[in-house]
């Protein structure tokens, strides 16, 4: 033992030995790296001046704040310092619900851990206190945020349905009272009012698909590029295709280009590959998700017109015919009378005076022909209306004033000027009240004759006290009358009139006593 003891401090003299000669070796190393550093910093000032120092604050909200404080020592320059931008952190609304109840619960909780620590219990039950107050305070914070984001939840499905127009969804389980409780109720009755409006909206677009289906009248809608987008089934047998194959075509392609030129409403004589003759055009502009749109509408004239044709012929001829059956029933009548009479041998005495009245039958009946015929021509030359200001007071007077068979009682109205053709407006209220006074003159009645106005129409009325009208089936029939020397055409040609001017003629039996009352109504 002595001799390994031995052994080993001569082993640690020679290691100290060694470390005493290495030392100015160090030393001298040491003094030339500091050396090394002094020339590195002498470089550095040279071409590096000293920056300022940053102070970096951070505050307890989150929000960084940063000075600048120049160092005493570093040579004074004038330098700015640029704003730096603070970007903000939205949490989001459950969070900050969270970091709110835990800060509220905060005071108390530090509280009863002061006064838990400072008591006099054992560590176990601090801790087990401390475990449960951090578990309490915790979830009671966790449970306020779902508490405020479930119903919150609930509002955005219920948005979001109504957005996705499902109506069916709605809000149950609130509290009545509460503002809550009354945003669900407003949601549910906005629900309730939007699937109202779409039931009403389908069933309205139902409708007019069947009828815009069933009805006999092309209809085409074009966009703005003149494009073809909808037409029901009368379109597509006008085109002679079906919707499938025309939809997206421009109107040039489809033969439809000068429909929708000129004027909106007006007659054109062409012909379809469906169809040809005379068209109602009907055009429209509408807007659809803010862009125009034309719907253009299309009428076959022809066949209505060649009904109304055929209606009227038939009821000219029938009149023609009632009218010529009674003048040339007598005629020939009285042609066989005097034609017998001639015949005679002997003949009687009186035979030149049988004759004279036969000839004068013949004659009264021709000449009513002739007036029938005369009537006939002015009814079917009736010029066109030249339109110039017109006065209606002095109008309405000097009619009246034409009248010598009755004094003619004269309402009068507001002062007004119609720009209308005088002379037929004229020769109207000359027959109206021609046709009134012959009604009164067969009751002993009087007849009133005025004129007011009634919003943008001017009204003329003629009132008479005769036997009134007993049926109004046949009052415009071209040469129907009731009276023994009448025409017929009083009343037709005052309609006519009527209508050239954009008015309206009706007759009706007077509601107040016993008398017709005669109704124009011209625009103003």
């Amino acid at each position: 033992m002595l001799i390994v003891n031995g052994l080993e401090e001569l082993k640690l003299e020679n290691e100290k030995s060694k470390i005493e000669n290495r030392k100015p070796e160090i030393e001298n190393r040491k003094s030339k790296t500091d050396g090394r550093r002094a020339k590195i910093e002498i470089r550095k000032s040279k071409f590096h001046p000293r920056l300022p120092s940053f102070d970096f604050r951070i505050s307890f909200f989150g929000r960084s704040s940063m000075s600048m404080s120049p160092d005493p020592e570093a040579p004074k320059t004038r330098t700015t310092a640029r704003p730096v931008p603070v970007r903000r952190v939205d949490v989001g609304l459950e969070n900050r619900i969270v970091l709110i109840a835990l800060a509220a619960g905060l005071p108390a909780t530090l509280v009863a851990f002061v006064l838990l620590w400072t008591g006099t219990y054992s560590s176990q039950t601090r801790w087990t206190l401390a475990v449960i107050m951090l578990a309490v305070w915790l979830g009671f914070s966790f449970a306020l945020r779902g508490k405020v984001a479930y119903p919150l939840q609930t509002l955005s499905n219920l948005l979001s349905a109504l957005r996705e127009e499902d109506y069916s969804v709605r809000a149950r389980g609130t509290r009545s009272g509460s503002a809550l409780s009354e945003a669900f109720a407003e949601v549910n009755a906005l629900s309730e009012v939007l699937r109202g409006q779409r039931l009403s909206s389908l069933e309205a677009t139902a409708l007019l698909r069947k009828v815009m289906e069933e009805i006999d009248v092309a209809i085409f809608t074009f966009d703005e590029e003149q494009r073809l987008r909808l037409l029901n089934r009368a379109g597509e047998r006008l085109l002679a295709q079906p919707a499938e194959r025309i939809l997206g075509r421009t109107a040039t392609e489809l033969g439809l280009g000068a429909c929708l030129e000129g004027e909106p409403v007006r007659t054109m004589a062409t012909s379809f590959p469906g169809g040809a003759g005379r068209w109602g055009i009907r055009r429209s502009t509408f807007r659809e998700h803010g862009r125009p749109h034309q719907m253009l509408v299309l009428a076959n004239l022809s066949r209505a017109l060649r009904e109304e044709e055929r209606q009227a012929w038939q009821r000219l001829i029938r009149v023609l015919g009632h009218e010529l059956n009674n003048s040339l029933a007598p005629i020939k009548s009285m042609a066989g009378t005097l034609g017998s009479l001639l015949e005679r041998q002997p003949r009687p005495a009186d035979w030149e005076e049988d004759a004279r009245r036969g000839l004068s039958v013949i004659e009264g009946r021709a000449e009513s022909l002739s007036r029938f015929m005369e009537g006939y021509s002015r009814l079917a030359r009736l010029p066109s209306p030249k339109l110039q200001p017109a006065e209606v007071g002095s109008l309405v007077r000097r009619v009246a004033g034409l009248e010598r068979r009755l004094p003619v009682t004269l309402i009068p109205g507001p002062d007004l000027t119609l720009n209308a053709d005088p002379d037929q407006l004229e020769q109207m209220l000359i027959n109206l009240l021609r046709n009134a006074v012959d009604a009164a003159l067969e009751t002993g009645g009087g007849v009133k004759l005025g004129w007011r106005r009634s919003g943008d129409c001017l009204e003329l009325l003629v009132e008479d006290e005769g036997p009134g009208l007993p049926d109004t089936t046949n009052l415009f029939v071209p040469f129907f009358t009731t009276k023994a020397v009448g025409t017929g055409i009083g009343l037709v040609l005052s309609r006519q009139i009527a209508e050239a001017h954009g008015g309206t003629l009706t007759l009706q039996n007077r509601r107040s006593g016993q008398g017709c009352e005669a109704r124009v109504r011209l625009p103003v």
